[in-house]
């Protein structure tokens, strides 16, 4: 008797959506988050309260654009100099602490912007030691008896942010020369072209994608920036920001200003991916020979160490000294008292800063991994954007939507209960949280993202052949797979919110009071050298990611000697790996 095979039952119905689109959803809400702010600076300029608008163009506008350009244009052509010349000296030849200087380079990057430019100030302005050792020396009584330059100014300014700011160029162009092949450079010298032109022609042009990354990082600093520029009465759009909110009392005014802020940081990334466009390059051999390294002898072998050793002295040793100097010089005073809730109000919003964005971070890097569709990666772009956009935007972006939300509250609560709720959402640590969290999202996110690439696929394959939902596979396969990810996340996190100045200066609670802020309020009241501890509490901080870099290049460096018997001319490198066999 002959039976039809029975159909299989349909599914019951569930309320449920499937799993990899519910991490789809995982990455469109957080998008949303972090883009929540800068749409809201965009609303409230697009519908501002009064026409405050036609007065900034008038008076000031003028001078916020052209002095941030400029201070742009100064910041950049002196960290493509500075970064480009010792990644090349660095990476291409031999001399005289070489090794030490290839990760002693990365130094400055420790030393916020602000604090150097606190640290020098306190050297060498008019009252300083410097210009009093001068006056004494030479007998000089009165300022007009000498030229000495102006330390509070625009040269300022960019001298600073220069020393403090090149290794972002320096560690991308040394990547991108490490990377280039031996071939390439022995080309050029059949062709007849000596070193520097090979350097100009062959070298700079293949490794400019890297450095003009470098140079937007260093540029979207410069732009952030609040501490350094306020200090030195330069006004850039920063300060222009803060001093329409809380001078002229008119927030609808600073989000318009933010709002041409931003509109720079766009242009600047746009110009960024421009340059960029058709500029890959790819080997065409699996075996890439290192490029071959010059021995500098003499007066040469002087000037490269010299080189390399001012930008780390002026960018690093000279200001941790000073405030290192300054620190031991303190005394127990009144304000030492509220040192201890000082460090523990920047450790708790920093520590929490750092949980957020590495939770929420591996959340977005896990759904790209589950479900890598193009909506999924632009949302994972859009999540990403807040590290571009400056600490002033989104404090703007955060604090009058939740000052709003709480006035409307409080009045409806006024009117049906009788009872008043304060400021629930405005003034709170939640709302610092959210807008670190909301900046910094994008190095939770990279790191998380480049550590689950690491993973083999078919991990997850077997753990979900054996009945693990998604979620789970992430719990018991990939967080103990991803520890040293995650550490490594939660500290860059955590020290960029230590040394975050602008966002919390305008967003933090009442009487609360971070390292930042501390520092910037004795120096605001020309009694820098009270906070030295304090400050140098936060290059301590910043010493963390700079270790991490020095180690990771080290354990990826490929050292190269010099092979014996060789000219400088015509030398060949070869890895100190290979030397070992031969």
């Amino acid at each position: 008797m002959d039976t039809q095979p029975s159909l299989p039952l349909a599914p019951a119905w569930s309320w449920r959506l499937p799993r990899p689109h519910a991490w789809g959803v995982v990455a469109l809400l957080v998008a949303l988050l972090v883009a929540s702010p800068l749409l809201a600076v965009l609303g409230i300029a697009l519908h501002p309260e009064d026409d405050i608008w036609a007065h900034l163009v008038s008076t000031v506008l003028a001078g916020y654009v052209a002095t941030t350009v400029l201070l742009a244009l100064g910041v950049g052509a002196g960290v493509l100099v500075i970064g480009v010349g010792t990644a090349w000296l660095i990476t291409m030849c031999t001399f005289p602490g070489r090794r030490l200087f290839s990760w002693a380079l990365l130094l400055p990057l420790a030393m916020p912007t602000y604090l150097a430019a606190y640290a020098y100030t306190e050297l060498l302005e008019y009252a300083g030691p410097l210009q009093a050792l001068l006056r004494q020396t030479f007998g000089w009584q009165t300022k007009s008896a000498y030229w000495f330059p102006e330390i509070r100014s625009l040269g300022g300014a960019m001298t600073f942010m220069t020393l403090v700011l090149y290794p972002y160029v320096y560690l991308l162009a040394r990547a991108a020369f490490l990377a280039q092949s031996a071939s390439l450079l022995e080309v050029g010298r059949s062709l007849g072209r000596g070193p520097w032109r090979c350097f100009f022609t062959l070298a700079l042009p293949l490794a400019r994608p890297a450095i003009v990354v470098g140079l937007a990082l260093a540029l979207m600093e410069t732009l952030n920036d609040f501490g350094t520029v306020d200090f030195f009465a330069v006004q850039t759009f920063t300060v222009g920001i803060y001093r329409v909110w809380f001078g002229m009392n008119n927030a609808p005014g600073a989000a318009q200003l933010a709002t041409l802020l931003m509109a720079f940081v766009l242009l600047l990334v746009a110009l960024e991916r421009l340059a960029r466009q058709r500029q890959r390059y790819h080997h065409t051999s699996a075996r890439v020979q290192s490029a071959p390294l010059f021995r500098l002898r003499g007066a040469a072998a002087g000037g490269a160490l010299l080189a390399c050793a001012l930008p780390i002295a002026l960018g690093f040793a000279v200001p941790a000294g000073l405030l290192a100097s300054y620190a031991l010089d303190v005394r127990p005073g009144p304000g030492s008292a509220a040192l201890p809730s000082t460090v523990g109000n920047s450790l708790g919003v920093s520590l929490l800063a750092a949980l957020a964005c590495v939770g929420v971070g591996t959340l977005l890097a896990y759904a790209v991994r589950l479900r890598p569709t193009a909506f999924v990666h632009a949302a994972s772009r859009v999540a990403s954007v807040g590290y571009a956009v400056p600490g002033s935007v989104l404090a703007v972006g955060v604090m009058i939507p939740a000052a709003r939300l709480d006035n409307a509250l409080d009045a409806l609560l006024r009117q049906t209960l009788g009872i008043s709720t304060g400021l629930l959402l405005s003034g709170t640590v939640a709302a610092l949280v959210f807008a670190y969290t909301a900046r910094f999202l994008a190095l939770g996110f990279g790191t998380m993202e480049a550590g689950l690439v690491k993973i083999t696929p078919n991990m997850d394959h077997a753990a979900r052949s054996l009945g693990c939902t998604a979620g789970r596979v992430l719990r018991r396969v990939h967080v103990p797979l991803l520890r040293g990810s995650l550490l490594t996340a939660g500290l860059l996190v955590f020290v960029d919110a230590m040394k975050e100045l602008p966002m919390t200066l305008i967003l933090r609670p009442f009487n609360f009071t971070t390292l930042a802020t501390h520092v910037y309020e004795y120096a605001s009241a020309e009694r820098f050298r009270l906070a030295a501890p304090a400050a140098l509490a936060i290059v301590a901080s910043g010493l963390i990611p700079v270790i991490l870099l020095s180690r990771g290049i080290a354990q990826s460096r490929v050292e190269r000697v010099p092979q014996a018997g060789l000219t400088e001319s015509n030398q060949e490198a070869i890895p100190l790996r290979d030397s070992l066999h031969k």
